[in-house]
C-alpha cells in the first residue's frame, strides 16, 4: 500500500482493514494490502487483536451478472430467446423517452420497470431514440441494483432499430 501523506497510523490501519471488505469488480483481483506496523510503546497501539477481528467478510447474497443487450442470458431456453429476440413476444407496455433529460429519463426507467414487474408484465419496450446519451446510459440503468434482479434479457426489436430496447422481465414466483 502506497503511503499517503498526512494520514496517521490509525487512519492507515483503518483503511487497510476497510479495503479488505470490498469485493473487486468482475475480472479484477484484490490488491494485497501491507499491514501498517505499529511502533512499540505507541499510545494509540491499544491491545493486540488478531487481524481477522477487524475484518468483516462481505459476500453478495446472489451474484447477479450484468445483463447485455442482444446476448442470451443463462437460464433462458433457446426457443424463448428466439421468440423474444425475433419480436414474436409482444411488448405489453412502452415507455418513450424522447425529449427527456438524462436525470428524468433515469427516474422514469426505474419506475417503469418496477411498475411493469409488479403488474406481472412479461415483455416491455423502452424507446430511447437515436440520441447518444440515453442509448449509452440505458444499459447502465438496467444493471442498477434496484432493477437488475427483475430483468431476464434485453434485445433490440430489430438489428436496424437501435433506438428501442425490449426487456424480458422475470416472472414473479
Amino acid at each position: 500500500m502506497a503511503k499517503a501523506s498526512g494520514l496517521t497510523r490509525a487512519d492507515q490501519q483503518l483503511w487497510a482493514a476497510f479495503s479488505q471488505t470490498i469485493l473487486p469488480l468482475p475480472g479484477r483481483t484484490r490488491q494485497p494490502v501491507e499491514p501498517v506496523p505499529v511502533a512499540a510503546g505507541s499510545a494509540s497501539a491499544g491491545p493486540a487483536q488478531p487481524a481477522q477481528s477487524t475484518r468483516r467478510k462481505v459476500t453478495p447474497k446472489a451474484a447477479i451478472k450484468p445483463v447485455r443487450i442482444d446476448s442470451p442470458p443463462p437460464g433462458l431456453d433457446k426457443s424463448t430467446w428466439r421468440k423474444f429476440a425475433g419480436a414474436k413476444i409482444r411488448a405489453t407496455k412502452k415507455l418513450d423517452l424522447h425529449g427527456h433529460t438524462a436525470a428524468h429519463a433515469h427516474h422514469a426507467v426505474i419506475q417503469f420497470i418496477e411498475r411493469a414487474h409488479a403488474d406481472r408484465d412479461r415483455c416491455i419496450e423502452i424507446i430511447t431514440g437515436k440520441g447518444d446519451v440515453l442509448a449509452r446510459e440505458l444499459p447502465l440503468w438496467l444493471n442498477a441494483a434496484s432493477v437488475r434482479p427483475l430483468i431476464l434479457a434485453i434485445a433490440h426489436p430489430h438489428a436496424a432499430n437501435t433506438g428501442s430496447v425490449r426487456i424480458l422481465l422475470k416472472r414473479i414466483r
